[in-house]
């Protein structure tokens, strides 16, 4: 049984700027999804693609801290620099992903990649927030260099592309990112006329967002920049690309716990809201320049 589609949600009007360095639309939770209703995805930032131009100022996230959840950064272009208080470093480019564990707590900073920043050129990046359940929350900080070599690659029939499986499973394809509950996260590239047909749990929350192309989504036709949730009803997806297209398709199975929020910080009660918020004020999260 095809799953059928909930809400077409197309791009934000304006962007937003988190930091100087990332031009985002948000579609999770601005849009109306509620994080309960995408569970366990928290946000999603689209930085739809934009040349800053060449600097010799470094645009990014200075250090900032985060508290019980992961943040992945997805690079379609352009090169990010990654550094956190746990000791890890490094750059994500086209292909590569980072996936960060915050846990217990940590600081971390973003920034366009030096020589990228100083030459300038397409910047498109996604980033999601993935929530942790309750008994993974304290969890040690650790990261996850997810580079293109690494995937999962499902080559699709009649040349009509490419999956980039990064976490869960396409078609018998395994994902190179270990997650603490069932989580799918496909990098589809898709030639024109390419169809790629897979099959999602009906109880997992579903959504994707076309980066690139249009598509029909189980007949459906979705444009560029569009963002579609679907019914947890039925398991079968079928997407059909009418121009070359790159499309993120994610999936999850709900975490159904409370969630308390509060800015880098994403817990289960105001409590541990509270409590996250005086481990940060006493430096329990580390030290970061």
């Amino acid at each position: 049984m095809k799953k059928t589609i909930e809400r077409i949600v197309t791009k934000p009007a304006q962007p937003g700027m988190v930091g100087d360095g990332f031009r985002v639309f948000n579609y999770i939770p601005r849009t109306g999804i509620s994080q309960q209703r995408i569970s366990p995805f928290l946000l999603l930032d689209f930085n739809a693609e934009y040349d800053f131009g060449p600097s010799d100022h470094i645009r990014g996230v200075d250090v900032h801290p985060h508290k019980g959840f992961e943040t992945v950064t997805i690079a379609y272009k352009g090169s990010v620099a990654h550094y956190d208080s746990s000791g890890s470093s490094g750059v994500i480019n086209p292909g590569d992903v980072q996936w960060m564990t915050a846990g217990s707590g940590i600081l971390h900073k973003e920034f366009h990649e030096e020589s990228f920043s100083k030459k300038g050129g397409p910047f498109e990046m996604v980033q999601l927030w993935v929530n942790l359940p309750a008994r993974h929350k304290g969890v040690n900080p650790h990261y996850q260099a997810l580079t293109a070599d690494k995937m999962g690659k499902l080559q699709l029939d009649n040349n009509g592309g490419t999956v980039n499986v990064i976490a869960g499973i396409a078609n018998g394809t395994k994902g190179a990112a270990a997650t603490y509950t069932p989580v799918n996260l496909f990098d589809i590239r898709l030639n024109k006329d390419g169809v790629f047909n897979t099959s999602i749990p009906a109880m997992h929350n579903t959504a994707l967002l076309v980066i690139k192309g249009n598509i029909e989504v189980n007949g459906s036709s979705v444009a560029e920049h569009s963002f579609v949730l679907f019914t947890n009803t039925g398991e079968d997806i079928e997407l059909k690309a009418t121009a070359d297209s790159v499309v993120l398709l994610l999936s999850g199975e709900p975490i159904h716990e409370a969630i308390a929020s509060y800015g880098p910080f994403v817990m289960n009660t105001e409590a541990e809201i509270r409590e996250a918020i005086m481990d940060f004020n006493l430096g329990k999260f580390g030290v970061l320049d």
